[in-house]
């Protein structure tokens, strides 16, 4: 049984990562890498052994569930997709060594810019001259995105997630759709998947033009969130984690700012792209980049995860998925997007997991 629910969508994480790169100094061609790389995160949900009929083979990491998937209600699997890939913990936004008050639990909490995510920045830098670097930082800044959009929920089952009291502006037809979905979720009996993330707030913190609001048993108190205030800010953060990649240096000093023509048009983008679809949202993204409303120029942008034309595809040169298939083998395998996207996984999860997290008394590994 598999039910989709969103994380931060396609028109952030493809589009406006593809814009900020351009805006940062990165070529066309290092923004597509860089904003495909954001995107895949959320759909790179298979893991496994690849096989080749020469014998080769090659472990691909996935860094996605479906959200309401039966994986979601295994610890492993959450520390091992959810923490590292999108609800990045934030040690309540203290350094390594301090800890926050309310126990482990709150150092699992999402917490935007905190020293966590700076170090993970650190040592994405440091695979700047990697054939995967571009690669590592767009899940790079897929995870920062995420730190602001998922703030105050963290990647495990617990009830810091439950949401007792849910005050949105989403028009009546969508929050009514959801409240059904809710419904039909307890019915087929795996409602104890929702304290998973932000599961029980729904679509809420994914929305780039919502206002809304939540309490739970942490807060009894109405907290109120702007997300087109919090998407702001994030555009800032990842805009300046680009410039700091570009320069190899992560605490450089940053002169360059976006222009506020595009700052302007970003955040009209995100008031007015009101439809609940993100995929609705990418389109309109994607029309406005091809008008030239960013000061890069007009430019033609797309997705393709899977099928013809994905880097999948493209790297194994059919869309055939299963352990027991063999594919041939090219030698071009070795330095294609989609191996290098992976390895970029591979290296991401093990740094944060067994190096960055154990400095904040973190064990999620």
């Amino acid at each position: 049984m598999e039910i989709y629910i969103s994380n931060m969508q396609i028109d952030f994480h493809h589009a406006v990562s593809y814009v900020l790169s351009r805006l940062a100094g990165f070529s066309r061609e290092e923004s597509e890498i860089i904003s495909y790389s954001s995107q895949y995160v959320d759909d790179a949900t298979i893991h496994g052994i690849i096989r080749f009929t020469n014998n080769a083979m090659y472990t691909r990491t996935s860094s996605a569930h479906k959200l309401i998937d039966f994986h979601n209600t295994v610890s492993a699997e959450n520390y091992r997709v959810w923490v590292p890939f999108h609800f990045l913990p934030g040690n309540g936004g203290l350094k390594a060594g301090e800890d926050p008050e309310g126990g482990f639990i709150n150092k699992l909490v999402c917490y935007p810019d905190s020293y966590v995510a700076e170090e993970m920045l650190t040592y994405c830098i440091a695979d700047h001259d990697k054939p995967y670097g571009l690669h590592r930082l767009g899940v790079t800044i897929h995870v920062l995105a995420d730190t602001f959009a998922h703030q105050g929920f963290s990647g495990v089952i617990h009830k810091i997630n439950d949401v007792l009291r849910l005050d949105s502006d989403l028009k009546t037809e969508s929050l009514g759709f959801f409240k059904d979905l809710l419904e039909r979720l307890k019915t087929l009996f795996i409602d104890r998947a929702l304290p998973l993330g932000h599961g029980a707030a729904l679509t809420c913190p994914d929305l780039p033009y919502l206002k809304w609001g939540y309490t739970n048993e942490y807060h009894t108190e109405l907290i109120g969130r702007d997300n087109t205030v919090i998407y702001n800010d994030a555009v800032i953060s990842i805009f300046e984690s680009l410039i700091k990649f570009r320069k190899q240096d992560p605490g450089c000093v940053i002169n360059e700012q976006i222009l506020p023509e595009d700052f302007k048009q970003i955040r009209s983008n995100f008031e007015n792209f009101t439809n609940p679809s993100g995929t609705v949202r990418h389109k309109q993204w994607i029309d406005s980049i091809a008008r030239g409303e960013f000061s890069f120029g007009p430019e033609t942008i797309s997705y393709i995860p899977q099928g013809l034309g994905s880097w999948k595809q493209q790297a194994l040169l059919v869309e055939t998925d299963s352990e027991s298939y063999k594919y041939e083998y090219s030698i071009s395998f070795l330095s294609s997007n989609w191996k290098m996207f992976h390895d970029a996984l591979l290296k991401h999860l093990f740094e944060v997991t067994h190096d960055i997290l154990p400095k904040y008394g973190i064990c999620v590994s």
